[in-house]
């Protein structure tokens, strides 16, 4: 019963797709997907065995069967670690297509691209080979691309090629990474198949572990936004149309992460040695250096498309401190920064669409014409720093915690970045939403008191959900963590 359940969560997006292709009623049928994909997800989450770190719901079936070199199966499943995360892509999901707009240019095309990126997404999540892991996130960035070069808005063209080089070399490089890494097991075990490789690589161990992790990590590390190789982000961020941003940055960036956690966490320890002192030097510069480029944006979009590669810095440094607490702090931050960035970038599109323009030094007074836009915006705001009763809260004390006892300069100097992300937050607060109304925000109408607000209100009941009760995420994963960690 519930292996079905999974499947259809899995492709009802494709059907959905499948369905507009075909004529049928574009808005009606893309939001029937997203509640049909949150429904049943938070029925599998009910569900799912919290006390067992095994997979649970598993589906498989052979696609290609080549003995001498891949034995690859169609096979999903859930466990504590991707489950929370596929919370995450049909809340944001359904959000995303929420907030795209009713009327507009190829309005059918751009639904049907929207449904295929959620499709990819959940399917990077509940994959449990690794061909169709690396495939379906494959599926999920075509789409991207051809959004933000069809329906962007600034240097559309610019972003979406940027954007796409960078992507298709951190898939690349990934590529190698995957195929490295399934050619470093003793060959008697070699599997594509995440279950296969646990059984396999517990009582034995891979070969070239620091050349495998360096090349996942810099894969990997490019899909994250992990500097140096995070200048694709921001402005792809601020050019993509709300709905591809939202998924994007919200949801598809942890699948990097998710992909480390998955390979790298348990497998590769030598690697992780090998590599720690680099690793602590890039996520620094994400949160330090990242952080201050943040606070020098004078626009609102590029701010928060900086803000949330500034972030990542935190989630590596759960990474790195391969603990139960960092592991379950990751875990919940990747939910809380997955919503609060969402929100952020759903917020920004309407006040774009509003004013006319999300230059700071044109903006002013907003809260006085649009209080509802702006609470909304404010929330998402103090999430994102961090603030007691949001997720994001939750998940970075316990990041800081669980890596304090290996690394204490590394998490001294990562706590430096909760005050600039404070600066640049307030700041954008106060130059938006505050003082004097400027000309362009004069005649700004606020949100409607009707069903729009919906997609925002779902956002912020995750972030106060998860921020009360982290325990939630925690309980669901911790079972998978002291596995990883006593492997």
């Amino acid at each position: 019963m519930e292996q079905g359940l999974l499947l259809i969560v899995l492709f009802t997006p494709l059907i959905a797709a499948i369905a507009l292709a075909m004529g049928f009623a574009c808005r009606q049928v893309a939001l029937g997907s997203g509640i049909i994909q949150l429904v049943l997800t938070i029925v599998l989450l009910f569900k799912l065995p919290c006390g067992e770190g095994g997979y649970s719901f598993v589906t498989s079936f052979p696609v290609s069967t080549l003995p001498d070199f891949f034995d690859i199966h169609f096979t999903i499943g859930l466990d504590g670690i991707n489950a929370p995360l596929l919370l995450l892509t049909t809340i944001v999901g359904l959000a995303a297509v929420g907030v795209a707009p009713a009327k507009m240019r190829r309005a059918r095309e751009f639904h049907i691209m929207l449904l295929l990126i959620i499709f990819g997404a959940t399917g990077a999540f509940v994959s449990l080979d690794l061909f169709f892991l690396y495939i379906f996130h494959e599926v999920a960035l075509i789409p991207t691309f051809l959004m933000i070069g069809m329906w962007g808005s600034r240097d559309r063209k610019l972003a979406a090629t940027q954007m796409t080089l960078y992507l298709t070399l951190g898939s690349l490089v990934l590529l190698a990474g995957l195929m490295a890494f399934y050619f470093s097991m003793p060959e008697a075990v070699r599997s594509l198949d995440l279950r296969d490789i646990q059984q396999a690589l517990a009582v034995t161990s891979l070969t070239n572990q620091s050349t495998v992790f360096i090349l996942l990590l810099i894969g990997f590390g490019i899909l994250v936004s992990l500097v140096p190789f995070h200048s694709w982000a921001p402005l792809g961020y601020a050019a993509a149309p709300a709905p591809v941003a939202m998924l994007h940055a919200g949801v598809l960036k942890k699948f990097g992460i998710y992909g480390l956690i998955r390979l790298a966490t348990p497998y590769l320890p030598d690697g992780f040695e090998h590599w720690s002192v680099l690793l602590q030097v890039l996520l620094l510069l994400n949160v330090l250096y990242i952080g201050w480029v943040t606070i020098a944006q004078k626009e609102l979009d590029l701010m928060i498309g900086y803000s949330s590669v500034m972030h990542m810095g935190y989630l590596f440094l759960g990474f790195l401190s391969l603990s139960a607490i960092g592991g379950a702090g990751m875990m919940v931050l990747m939910v809380g920064h997955g919503l609060s960035t969402a929100l952020l970038f759903a917020v920004t599109s309407e006040i774009r669409d509003r004013v006319g323009t999300l230059k700071f030094s044109q903006l002013g007074g907003l809260a006085q014409k649009a209080p509802r836009l702006s609470i909304f915006f404010i929330i998402g705001a103090l999430a994102s720093i961090g603030l007691p009763g949001m997720a994001n809260f939750a998940g970075e004390v316990l990041i800081f915690f669980g890596a304090w006892s290996d690394y204490p300069v590394a998490t001294a100097l990562a706590l430096l970045g909760v005050v600039i992300s404070a600066v640049y937050m307030l700041r954008a607060v106060r130059h938006v939403f505050y003082g004097n109304i400027s000309e362009e925000v004069a005649g700004t109408e606020d949100l409607s008191v009707g069903s729009v607000r919906w997609p925002y209100i779902l956002m912020v009941a995750g972030l106060v959900l998860f921020g009360f009760f982290p325990g939630l995420i925690i309980e669901m994963s911790k079972p998978v963590w002291s596995l990883i960690i006593a492997g």
